[in-house]
C-alpha cells in the first residue's frame, strides 16, 4: 500500500497601484503594512475570578466559547498521566447527565464539544448558543467521575502506550522532550506504564480540585451574541464555580544546554529511518523584541518547502520526504529544533547537512528576494488566519495570558515587514545555539553508528527512556556449533516439528489491524493453500470489502477503490515460486543460506540469517534462546530511491500442535501496519474457490 501526500502551499501576493509616471529605473517602493484592525474584547470578571472577553460578530450564526485555564506547569511525578486521564474523562456526562445522554444531546445540537486537562472548547449554531455554554459549564464544574469509565480509559492509555514502544517517531518524540528539560521538568517527564498504573481515581479528583478551576481562568466568547444576555448566561452558569485550593506552583528549572555539540544515540533496532532532532533551549517570549526577527528567521530555515533545510535534504540530496524547524515561543520554556527522517545509509551525511544550514543563517545575508517571499507568506497566513473564532479568541488570550500590549497584533505585519536581513542573523544567532545543539539519533545503531562516529561529534548512549548506557553491543561470539542450518532446524522444531508443519496445508486467519495514522480499523482475513495461493480481504465495518488481494497459484491482482491491477512480471513469477507456510522447510541448492550474526533486538539475542536466492536478499532473526522467528528484513531498491520493510512476529501460540504469532509489525518507510491476530483454523474453512 503506498501513501500519497500531496502539501499544497498557497502565497498571497499583495499587489501595489502604479502611478501613471513611473521611473523603471528605480524598484517600487513598498507600501507600509497595513494594520489589523481587531475588535476590542469587551471584559468582566466573575467572583470566582473567571476572566471573561466578550467579542460580537454577527456575520454568521454562530458562536464559540474557548476556556482556558493558565496554570503553571507542574511536574506530575509518580502519578504522569493524571492529566492525561482527567482530560479523557471530562466532557462524558455531568452528575446530572449520563455520558449516552449529555453526548446524544451535543450531536442533536450539532455542537463541538473538546475538553482537554487545561480548558475546554465549544462551538455551534448561536440559536442554541446558550444549552451549549450549559452543557459546557456543567461538564467543567460537575464532571461524573465513574470508576468503569475511569478503568476503561486507563487501560486505553495502556494499550496505547505498549502499541507506542516500537514506534520510532514515539521514542524520538518523548526522548527529545526528556534530554531537553530533563526527565524531572514539567516538559521532560514522560508517561510510562507505571505511572498510568499508579493513578487512582482520587488522585484524578485532587487533579482536578487543584487545577480545573477558575482562578487562573480565562473564557473567550465569539460570534453572534449580545453582550448583556451572555453575560447573565455566563453569571447563571459559571457563577457558581468555586475557586477551590489551587496550590501555588513554581516552574523547576530546565537541564541546561549542552557545553558541546554532541550526539545523543538512541538504538532501535527495528529502526527502518533514523529520527533525527537538532535542538537546544532558548528564552523566546512572545514580549520580546525579537520574537518576529526570530519568526522569519526560523521560516527561512526551516518552515516549509522553501526553506534551507527542505531545499537541501529533499530537493538537492533526496535524504527524505522533508527538513523542517520550529522554535516555540513560551513564557515559561522555549526550544529551537531541526528535524529529519531519513534513511539509515544517510543518517550522518544529513547531520552534516542540517548543521550546515544552521550555520548558514548565522553567519550568512539571507537573500533579499527570499526574506520578501517569506514575509509575504507569513503575511498570507496571518490574514487567512483571522477567518477562524479559534485564531481570534487565542490571540485575545495571547494578549492577557503574555502580558502583551493592546495593540500587538494590530501591529503584526509592520512589525514583520520591518524585518531586516540584519534582524535575521541577529536572531538566529541568538536562538539557534550551533556550538551548543543536542542532536538526538533514534535509529538502527547496527546500520547508522560506524558512519555517525566519522563525523567527529561526541556520541552518548541513551535507552528509550533517557537513561544513560554503554555503547550497544551490536554482535556477539556466536556459540560453537551453531549454523544457518542448525538455526533453521531449531526454527522448525520450535514451531511443532516438521511432520506437523508439513501437515499443514491450508491456513486461515482473521485480524484486527492498526494503521499508524488512518482514522479507521479495518479487520483483514487471511486464507493460504500450499503451495503458493494466498487470499487477503480487508473490510470495514458499514463499508464491506475495501481491498482484496488474490493469488491462485498461476494468476493473481490487486483491487482497491474500485481499480483491479493484475499481477505481472517480476512480481508474477516470485508469486508462483512463493511457499506461502513455512519456507524454511523448502531451502534448497538454489538457496544461498549462511549465519550473519548474533545480535539482539529488543533485549533478546537473535541470530540473524542471510537468504539469498536470484540475487535478492532477505535476513531473517531467529531468537536464539525460543528459536522462533522474530523479524525479516527486506530492501527493495526502486531507481534512486531504497525501501526497507521490517515485519515483526510475537505473541506465538499453537494451533493443532503447531505454532502461528498472533502479532505482527510491519513497517515500511514511515508507515507502521499491526495486525492483532484474533483467529487462526488449519486445514478447514479453505477452498480454491476463494483464490479466484
Amino acid at each position: 500500500m503506498k501513501t500519497k501526500i500531496i502539501i499544497i502551499i498557497s502565497i498571497l501576493f499583495i499587489s501595489v497601484g502604479l502611478n501613471a509616471q513611473i521611473d523603471r529605473s528605480k524598484q517600487p517602493e513598498p507600501k507600509p503594512a497595513s494594520k489589523i484592525q481587531l475588535q476590542k474584547p469587551i471584559e468582566f470578571t466573575l467572583s470566582n475570578g473567571l476572566k471573561v472577553m466578550v467579542v460580537e460578530n454577527h456575520k454568521l450564526p454562530r458562536v464559540s466559547y474557548n476556556l482556558t485555564i493558565d496554570n503553571t506547569p507542574s511536574v506530575e511525578g509518580e502519578i504522569k498521566g493524571v492529566s492525561n486521564l482527567l482530560a479523557s474523562l471530562l466532557g462524558n456526562g455531568t452528575t446530572s447527565i449520563t455520558k449516552d445522554d449529555f453526548n446524544e444531546e451535543v450531536d442533536f445540537l450539532g455542537a463541538n464539544l473538546s475538553f482537554s486537562a487545561s480548558g475546554a472548547f465549544a462551538s455551534g449554531l448561536s440559536k442554541y448558543s446558550e444549552r451549549i455554554l450549559q452543557l459546557m459549564a456543567d461538564a467543567a464544574i460537575n464532571p461524573l467521575f465513574d470508576d468503569a469509565e475511569f478503568n476503561k480509559k486507563k487501560d486505553l492509555q495502556i494499550d496505547g502506550l505498549k502499541t507506542g514502544e516500537k514506534s520510532v517517531d514515539v521514542v524520538a518524540g518523548r526522548m527529545a522532550l526528556a534530554l531537553a528539560y530533563g526527565t524531572h521538568h514539567p516538559s521532560g517527564e514522560f508517561i510510562t506504564e507505571e505511572s498510568l498504573k499508579n493513578v487512582s481515581l482520587e488522585d484524578v479528583k485532587i487533579y482536578y480540585q487543584n487545577s480545573f478551576n477558575p482562578k487562573n481562568g480565562y473564557l473567550v466568547i465569539i460570534g453572534d451574541v449580545e453582550l448583556n444576555k451572555i453575560k447573565q448566561q455566563v453569571q447563571d452558569y459559571f457563577g457558581s464555580w468555586i475557586t477551590d485550593s489551587a496550590f501555588e506552583l513554581k516552574m523547576p528549572a530546565e537541564s541546561p544546554n549542552t557545553q558541546y555539540t554532541q550526539i545523543n544515540f538512541v538504538d532501535m533496532p527495528n529502526a527502518v529511518q533514523s529520527n533525527i532532532s537538532v535542538m537546544n533551549n532558548t528564552k523566546l517570549k512572545m514580549s520580546d523584541p525579537d520574537f518576529h526577527a526570530t519568526l522569519i528567521a526560523n521560516q527561512i530555515l526551516g518552515g516549509g518547502a522553501t526553506g534551507y533545510l527542505f531545499k537541501n535534504l529533499r530537493v538537492a540530496h533526496g535524504y527524505t520526504y522533508g527538513s523542517y524547524s520550529g522554535i516555540n515561543p513560551s513564557k515559561y520554556v522555549s526550544r529551537f529544533r531541526a528535524n529529519a527522517k531519513v534513511r539509515n545509509m544517510v543518517t550522518d551525511s544529513s547531520i552534516t547537512e542540517i548543521l550546515k544550514e544552521i550555520k548558514r543563517i548565522r553567519t550568512e545575508d539571507v537573500d533579499a528576494k527570499v526574506l520578501a517571499d517569506v514575509k509575504a507568506s507569513y503575511v498570507g497566513s496571518f490574514v487567512r488566519a483571522l477567518e477562524r473564532p479559534q485564531t481570534m479568541a487565542q490571540y485575545a488570550l495571547n494578549i492577557k495570558i503574555n502580558d502583551l500590549p493592546e495593540d500587538f497584533y494590530t501591529n503584526y505585519l509592520e512589525k514583520i515587514n520591518n524585518v531586516t536581513v540584519e534582524d535575521v542573523k541577529r536572531a538566529a544567532n541568538k536562538h539557534f545555539k550551533l556550538n551548543n545543539s543536542r542532536i538526538v539519533v533514534v535509529g538502527n545503531g547496527s546500520d547508522v553508528l560506524e558512519n555517525l562516529e566519522k563525523i567527529g561529534i561526541p556520541i552518548k548512549y541513551f535507552d528509550k527512556y533517557a537513561n544513560p548506557v554503554d555503547k550497544p553491543e551490536f554482535t556477539k561470539p556466536i556459540p560453537e556449533g551453531v549454523t544457518a542450518q542448525s538455526v533453521i532446524e531449531n526454527y522448525i522444531t520450535a514451531i511443532g516439528g516438521k511432520d506437523k508443519a508439513m501437515a499443514v496445508n491450508t491456513m486461515h486467519s482473521i485480524s484486527d489491524v492498526t494503521i499508524e495514522g488512518a482514522p479507521f480499523s479495518p479487520k483483514v482475513v487471511i486464507k493460504q493453500m500450499m503451495p503458493n495461493k494466498e487470499s487477503l480481504e480487508m473490510s470495514i465495518e458499514d463499508m464491506g470489502v475495501i481491498m482484496k488481494q488474490k493469488f491462485n497459484g498461476e494468476s493473481g491482482y490487486m483491487e482497491q477503490q474500485g481499480q483491479r491491477k493484475e499481477t505481472e512480471g517480476e512480481m508474477l513469477t516470485e508469486q508462483k515460486n512463493k511457499k506461502v507456510m513455512f519456507p524454511e522447510l523448502y531451502y534448497d541448492d538454489t538457496f544461498n543460506v549462511s549465519l550473519e550474526s548474533l545480535t539482539t533486538i529488543d533485549g533478546n539475542d537473535v541470530y540473524k540469517i542471510r537468504i539469498e536466492k536470484n540475487s535478492k536478499e532477505t535476513f531473517k532473526y531467529y531468537n536464539a534462546e525460543t528459536g522462533l522467528l522474530t523479524r525479516v528484513e527486506k530492501t527493495e531498491k526502486k531507481g534512486e530511491t531504497e525501501t526497507t520493510t521490517l515485519v515483526d512476529y510475537s505473541k506465538y501460540s499453537p494451533v493443532d500442535g503447531v505454532k502461528f504469532p498472533y502479532y505482527t509489525m510491519i513497517k515500511t518507510g514511515p508507515q507502521t501496519i499491526i495486525f492483532n491476530t484474533t483467529k487462526v483454523t488449519v486445514n478447514e474453512g479453505v477452498s480454491d474457490a476463494d483464490f479466484n
